[in-house]
């Protein structure tokens, strides 16, 4: 695939805004950011300043990429955002600002994170299932993080909650440059997707 031009191509990036966790999560954040900008790859994220956010935004400012950052007005009214991106859009809800950021994507990579990231991930491959996202979803699983719920979603699909099929709406990567690679070259989801999104 030929490398996009600068800022054509914005990759949605779901990650956790704690500064307690273990290194190895902030540094594949860093890396990730750094790699998308390389790659002439916007970043759209959360706008936090800390933990695996900030790591994210830093990684792609010290490669000059485009940050975007995409946050609530509660949150911005508490000191949570970030003044330092190329973009900083204020929403007047979570729900929003979900939407805004999937409405901006052409792809998304799940870093590890709480629940707040977890959700925005379950959240993404509920839309894909349902036809109303057809981009590529990329699950980054630093350290084996994702283990968990890469059993369940394997479970939802052996007890029949989802379809075979369904296992396609994602891509694991076990690295930041994995990542990359995926979200460059996994193909447009099925254009019959609402047809197979009920059991």
């Amino acid at each position: 695939m030929p490398m996009p031009e600068s800022g054509s191509f914005t990759v949605c990036v779901y990650c956790a805004s704690s500064s307690k966790v273990d290194d190895c999560f902030k540094s594949a954040a860093r890396e990730l950011g750094r790699l998308l900008a390389q790659a002439g790859m916007s970043v759209v994220f959360g706008a936090g300043r800390c933990g695996l956010m900030g790591e994210l935004a830093c990684g792609a400012m010290e490669c000059g990429g485009r940050t975007i950052g995409v946050i609530p007005q509660f949150m911005y009214d508490e000191g949570w955002g970030n003044d330092t991106l190329s973009r900083l859009e204020i929403t007047s809800s979570m729900h929003e600002r979900k939407s805004r950021m999937l409405q901006l994507a052409d792809a998304v990579v799940a870093l590890p994170g709480g629940c707040g990231t977890m959700e925005e991930l379950l959240e993404a491959i509920t839309w894909k299932q349902l036809g109303l996202f057809d981009k590529p979803i990329v699950i980054l699983n630093t350290g084996g993080y994702y283990d968990d719920i890469l059993r369940m979603l394997s479970r939802a699909v052996s007890e029949k909650f989802m379809r075979d099929e369904h296992r396609d709406m994602w891509r694991v990567a076990a690295s930041p440059s994995d990542a990359v690679s995926l979200v460059r070259s996994i193909p447009a989801w099925r254009s019959d997707a609402r047809k197979i999104a009920a059991i």
